[in-house]
């Protein structure tokens, strides 16, 4: 459950924000009664779908990226420290680089990388 809310924790965020919205629309005297219970169970099953759906389409590739550094492969991952230069960095075993838990490491790197932003290119 923690995985899912570090992974998920923005999308869950912009989610009640906008099931606020939702309710304070629907709450509105012009808004019919029918049409309130319509407002939040649509708002509460799209925002649901999409973020669940999020979520394992995000473990599996992370899934894959361990997989694929275990094995010796190269990985990408986005680094936001220079956006003016390099965009990603490859990762490699034969490097130095380890995986701990979900996040790759490496002593003469001060950046740790979450395998979440990384993927295996083809």
């Amino acid at each position: 459950m923690n995985k899912f809310f570090i992974l998920e924790g923005g999308n869950l965020t912009i989610a009640i924000f906008f099931l606020l919205i939702a309710i304070f629309i629907s709450t509105r005297p012009f808004v019919r009664a029918g049409v309130k219970k319509f407002i939040l169970f649509a708002t509460i099953a799209m925002f649901s779908l999409l973020i669940i759906g999020h979520f394992f389409i995000t473990n599996s590739r992370m899934d894959g990226v361990k997989k694929a550094f275990e094995q010796g492969k190269e990985i990408v991952c986005e680094s936001r420290m220079n956006r003016k230069a390099a965009q990603s960095i490859t990762i490699q075993k034969s490097t130095g680089w380890t995986l701990d838990g979900d996040v790759f490491k490496n002593p003469n790197f001060e950046r740790v990388f979450h395998t979440s932003r990384c993927i295996e290119p083809k």
